[in-house]
């Protein structure tokens, strides 16, 4: 069976997340700014809440969470501990109900942090920053049962081969509520599938394969053999990524996503692989809800 995945939010349907930012919040003393902060994270818990039900009444299994469901967690000046805000076992509660509902209708939930999670980085600051980040990431995964805080392997930094040795080191240090749901994916840029596989393979932690990064960075190896090394590296459902070039493969910059899923850019090989296997394909598409059910019409999944 494929399931498909909804990206973080939606297009046309009523459901919203809301954000706030630093500078604004630096505005109310702390007991207002905590007020307004608890009162973001009801209404994001809600928000999940139905988009969680969206997706079981459109046949969508797996839903990818946004990396800002409580805004600020982390911020440096902003941050704060669930038990600073006022409203914050109603909060909790509510997103171990979004868990309940996952459960009882068999739906995925994920993470994928933004590209300023660097655990690679030779600098300690950022180091910290993006375990912080992956540690506020991995509570509300607990509350919710996701399975998968998916990063990118980071920079090259000049050595790719010192950055992956960091990112062992790093990773070995992780406590296991994080390091149980990490997983890795090939970029764009620096990490290739073939790249990032032996840090997979060595510290067990699963390949999250995105098919439209590594046709843009390429290693000279097929959509099929990586896809079956990705395979080698999950423990559980495994989880793999698809996008449609904005401008066309022939382009100068083939990476940014369309608005949908060119049926042509699913590969069949995952389409055979889910007649025999559960797999998960987030759809990562500008068009969001309107992209995922077009493409399931349109592969007749």
């Amino acid at each position: 069976m494929i399931r498909l995945g909804l990206c973080c939010v939606f297009k046309n349907q009523p459901i919203t997340f809301r954000r706030t930012t630093a500078k604004h919040q630096a505005k109310f003393k702390k007991p207002r700014r905590l007020e307004n902060i608890s009162a973001l994270c009801r209404h994001n818990a809600e928000s999940l809440r139905q988009a969680l039900t969206w997706c079981h009444a459109n046949g969508i299994g797996d839903f990818r969470i946004n990396s800002q469901i409580l805004p600020l967690k982390t911020h440096p000046d902003c941050g704060y501990h669930m038990a600073d805000l006022p409203d914050a076992p109603a909060i909790v509660e509510a997103f171990q109900a979004c868990g309940k509902f996952c459960k009882l209708h068999n739906i995925r939930t994920t993470f994928h942090p933004d590209q300023f999670i660097l655990l690679s980085s030779p600098d300690r600051e950022i180091v910290c920053r993006s375990i912080n980040d992956l540690m506020y990431q991995a509570e509300v995964a607990e509350w919710v049962g996701a399975d998968a805080i998916n990063i990118h392997g980071g920079g090259g930094y000049g050595d790719k081969r010192a950055a992956q040795a960091r990112l062992a080191r790093e990773i070995d240090k992780l406590p296991d509520f994080v390091r149980s749901r990490l997983t890795f994916e090939n970029d764009d840029r620096v990490f290739t599938p073939e790249d990032i596989y032996p840090v997979c393979r060595d510290m067990e932690i699963p390949l999250v394969y995105d098919v439209h990064h590594h046709r843009c960075l390429g290693d000279g190896n097929s959509i099929e053999k990586t896809t079956d090394l990705a395979l080698k590296t999950w423990d559980r459902e495994p989880l793999f990524h698809v996008s449609s070039p904005l401008n066309g493969w022939d382009s100068k910059n083939p990476t940014p996503h369309h608005d949908y899923l060119d049926p042509g850019d699913f590969p069949g090989y995952w389409r055979n692989l889910g007649k025999t296997m559960n797999l998960t394909i987030e759809i990562e598409a500008k068009a969001k809800e309107i992209a995922i059910l077009k493409l399931k019409k349109d592969l007749s999944l």
